[in-house]
C-alpha cells in the first residue's frame, strides 16, 4: 500500500438515527474506491453479521481504509460506519475518538430524529468537523426544505451547507467526497515522536486471538515492536499490523494518522481495555495517556436460564464465547427456585438483550428462558455504605437500610405536535418530570423529561409508538441516581414465598402490579386437589390476594341413594384428605406459567 502524506488522509465516521441509510452510503463510498473489488460489493457490505443484514441495522462499528482518486489527486479515506440505535451509543463515542470529522446523515423523508440530536451533541463534544447530509432525496416523500429547516432550528446549520445525496442511486456522492476533502481537517502528529495510539475497538478471531483496532496519533508501529498498554499495565509483542479493506491487509507499519489493526496473540477480550493508550515498552514511563472513555455500564439486567437444566455448562461456555466478541455483556451465576441454575446478565438496553438472545439461540443452538428485564438499584445502609443490587431478591429487610436510590435517565422524545398530549400523559403516568419543549419546525417538537430508567425499559417504547401512530422517536442517557419511595413486593403461593417472582416497584404502583401479577398466575397455574392461595405482600402486609379453586373430585358419584349420613361421611373423609395434602404437598408452578407473568403491565 502506498504511503499517503498527512495532508491527504481524512478520518471520519458516519452518524445518524437508526435506518437513515448510513450503511448504504458507506457502500457507495466503497464503490468509488479504486482498491475495492466491485464483485465483492453487496448491500450493507460492512455489516458482516447475519443479524445485521436481516434486521437492516448496524450493531458493531466497522472501520475501512479507502484509497480514492479525486480530481487527479490520491487520498486515503479512513471511514467508520457506526450503529444508530440508542443501545449502541457507546460504539459511536468510541468511533468519534478516532476521527477528525463526521457525516451527520438525516433521512429527507423523515427529518431529524431523537438519535440524530444525541449523535450531533456527541460529535460537538468530541470537537469534530460535522458535515450535514440529507439522504434519500430522490424519494417521492423526500422534503429537503423541511430537513434544512429542522437542522437550522436544532443546530443552527445554514441550509446552503446541507449536501443532498442518495445512498441508493449514488446521486451527490461525488460532491460529498469533495466536501470531505475540503472540510474535514487532516490528522496532525509527529512521525518521529514516541508512539501514542488509541485503542478504539477490538474483536475476537477464532484463529488469531484478539484483533485490536487503533488510531495512531503520533509515532510509528510495526511488527516485532514491544508495546505497552498504559491502562492494563501489560506488555505484548506485535505479530502483525495492517489496514482493513474488504478484509485485513498486512502492512509493513502504521504511521501517524493511520487507522488500522494490530495482532499480538492476545487470548481474551478482558486483557484489552478499549479506550486505552498504546506506546512502545521502552517509553512506558514517559508517555501521557490519550483521553479515553469509560467502559460501558450495563443499563438493564435479566436472568438467563437454559430450558433444559443439563445444558447449564453449555450455556456457561456459550456466554464465554459471546463475550469474546461483545465485552459489554456482564454475567454472574445465580440460582432461582423456579428456574434452577442460570446467569444474571447485564445489557446496554432492550435491543442489546434481544440481539444477545438471538445470537445464543443461533450460534450455540440453545433454548433460553429469559426473565423480565430489570435495572440495578443502590441502597444506602444504616452506616452510610452504598450497595448495588440487580434483583429484588437481594434487597435486605427495610430495617437494614435508610433509602433506595433508583437510576434516572434524561429522555428526549421527538414527535409531531398533534401527539404532544399523548406523549405528556404517557410520560407523566410513569413518574417523569417535564424539563423542556423545543420546536424543530412548524409541526415537530422535542420534549425532554427526567424519568426513572425502570419505567422506560418495560413497555414505554411500545406505548409511545402506539400513542403516536409510529411517528415518535426516543433517546435516553443516564442521569445519575435519585431516592424514591420503592418497596419490595413479595409473592407467596400457598404460603411459600417465591423469591424469583419478587419485584421492586414504586409504592403507588405496588398494589396494582401485585394484583395484575396474581391474576396472571391464577390463569396459568393448573388447579390442584386443594385450594391454592396466592398473595402479594409488602413486608408483613398483604396487599392483594387470589384463590385457585380445587379440582373438585366428585366422591359422591358412587352413592346412588341411602342415608344422608353416608354422604356426609364421604365428604368428611375427602375434607381430611385435602387438609393433609395441603400440609405435605407443594404447589407446582409450571415454567410456562412463570414466563407468562414476567411482563406485567402497570395499568
Amino acid at each position: 500500500m502506498q504511503e499517503f502524506p498527512l495532508s491527504h488522509i481524512r478520518n471520519f465516521c458516519i452518524i445518524a438515527h437508526i435506518d437513515h441509510g448510513k450503511s448504504t452510503l458507506a457502500d457507495r463510498l466503497l464503490s468509488m474506491s479504486h482498491a475495492i473489488d466491485k464483485r465483492k460489493l453487496v448491500e450493507q457490505t460492512m455489516d458482516s453479521m447475519d443479524l445485521e443484514r436481516e434486521r437492516g441495522i448496524t450493531i458493531k462499528a466497522k472501520a475501512i481504509a479507502l484509497p480514492m482518486t479525486i480530481d487527479g489527486e490520491q487520498y486515503l479515506f479512513n471511514l467508520i460506519d457506526t450503529p444508530g440505535h440508542v443501545d449502541f451509543g457507546y460504539e459511536v463515542s468510541r468511533a468519534m475518538n478516532a476521527c477528525e470529522g463526521a457525516l451527520l446523515l438525516v433521512d429527507a423523508t423523515q427529518g431529524i430524529q431523537a438519535q440524530t440530536v444525541a449523535n450531533m451533541y456527541l460529535a460537538i463534544g468530541a470537537d469534530l468537523e460535522v458535515i450535514p447530509v440529507a439522504n434519500k432525496v430522490d424519494m417521492v416523500a423526500a422534503d429537503f426544505e423541511r430537513t434544512c429547516y429542522e437542522l437550522e432550528a436544532a443546530f443552527g446549520t445554514p441550509p446552503d451547507t446541507v449536501i443532498q445525496v442518495s445512498g441508493k442511486s449514488g446521486f451527490g456522492v461525488d460532491v460529498l467526497a469533495r466536501k470531505i476533502i475540503e472540510l474535514v481537517p487532516p490528522p496532525v502528529g509527529d512521525f518521529d515522536a514516541p508512539l501514542r495510539a488509541l485503542i478504539f475497538d477490538a474483536v475476537y478471531d477464532d484463529y488469531r486471538g484478539v484483533v485490536i483496532y487503533v488510531r495512531v496519533r503520533e509515532g510509528r508501529l510495526k511488527a516485532g515492536d514491544k508495546i505497552f498498554m498504559i491502562g492494563t499495565r501489560s506488555e505484548y509483542e506485535v505479530l502483525e499490523v495492517g489496514v482493513v479493506r474488504m478484509g485485513m491487509q498486512k502492512q509493513p507499519e502504521l504511521n501517524t494518522g493511520a487507522v488500522g489493526y494490530i495482532i499480538c496473540g492476545i487470548k481474551t477480550m478482558q486483557d484489552v481495555g478499549v479506550g486505552d493508550t498504546l506506546t512502545l515498552a521502552k517509553h512506558k514511563d514517559d508517555i501521557e495517556p490519550l483521553p479515553g472513555y469509560k467502559k460501558p455500564q450495563p443499563m438493564v439486567y435479566a436472568g438467563v436460564y437454559p430450558t433444559n437444566a443439563a445444558e447449564f455448562d453449555a450455556l456457561r461456555k456459550g456466554l464465554q464465547k459471546i463475550t469474546l466478541s461483545d465485552s459489554s455483556i456482564t454475567y454472574v451465576p445465580e440460582q432461582s427456585d423456579a428456574l434452577g441454575s442460570g446467569f444474571r446478565c447485564g445489557f446496554l438496553g432492550l435491543l442489546h438483550m434481544e440481539i444477545f438472545q438471538e445470537r445464543v439461540e443461533r450460534e450455540l443452538g440453545l433454548d433460553l428462558v429469559q426473565s423480565a428485564p430489570n435495572v440495578s438499584y443502590e441502597i444506602v445502609k444504616q452506616d452510610g455504605a452504598r450497595v448495588v443490587i440487580s434483583k429484588a431478591g437481594d434487597l435486605p429487610d427495610p430495617t437494614q437500610y435508610k433509602e433506595i436510590l433508583e437510576p434516572m435517565v434524561r429522555l428526549s422524545v421527538i414527535t409531531p405536535t398533534e401527539f404532544i398530549g399523548n406523549v405528556m400523559s404517557l410520560s407523566l403516568e410513569r413518574r417523569a418530570l417535564f424539563n423542556n419543549q423545543e420546536h424543530l419546525g412548524k409541526d415537530r417538537v422535542m420534549l425532554t423529561f427526567r424519568m426513572p430508567l425502570a419505567e422506560v425499559i418495560f413497555d414505554y417504547f411500545d406505548k409511545l409508538k402506539s400513542g403516536t401512530r409510529g411517528y415518535a422517536t426516543m433517546d435516553y442517557e443516564p442521569a445519575g441516581f435519585e431516592p424514591a419511595d420503592l418497596v419490595k413486593v413479595r409473592i407467596m403461593i400457598a404460603g411459600e414465598e417465591v423469591d424469583a417472582l419478587a419485584m421492586i416497584v414504586h409504592r403507588q404502583f405496588a398494589e396494582q402490579r401485585g394484583r395484575n401479577l396474581l391474576k396472571k398466575l391464577k390463569e396459568e397455574i393448573p388447579k390442584h386437589l386443594f385450594v391454592v392461595n396466592l398473595q402479594a405482600a409488602i413486608g408483613g402486609k398483604v396487599i392483594a390476594s387470589e384463590k385457585i379453586g380445587s379440582m373438585g373430585k366428585n366422591v359422591l358419584a358412587k352413592c346412588y341413594g341411602g342415608d344422608i349420613s353416608r354422604k356426609r361421611k364421604l365428604l368428611e373423609k375427602q375434607k381430611k384428605g385435602k387438609k393433609r395434602m395441603k400440609m405435605i404437598g407443594g404447589v407446582e408452578v409450571p415454567q410456562g406459567a412463570f414466563l407468562s407473568v414476567l411482563k406485567v403491565d402497570n395499568s
